[in-house]
């Protein structure tokens, strides 16, 4: 049961530790002019959007896997 949850727990861990690492290795330097933000277009949140639409492909996939299983057992 504990390798279940900590299987379960290990996508977001990795996941937290990409998205929290840059912010920790990043150094300021006052000698450095600041580097203007790059925009964030649209590209990012059709990449979201794929994502959200393929994870919930696989999902209900996975679903109707188990209720076919079960059906049939």
């Amino acid at each position: 049961m504990k390798f279940l949850v900590a299987k379960k727990c290990l996508p977001f861990l990795l996941i937290g530790f990409v998205l929290v690492f840059p912010l920790l290795a990043s150094a300021q330097f006052d000698d450095v002019p600041a580097v203007p933000d790059a925009p964030i277009d649209g590209g990012l949140s059709l990449l979201v959007a794929a994502g959200v639409g393929y994870g919930a492909k696989k999902l209900k996939e996975k679903r109707s896997k188990q209720a076919n299983e079960s059906v049939k057992g």
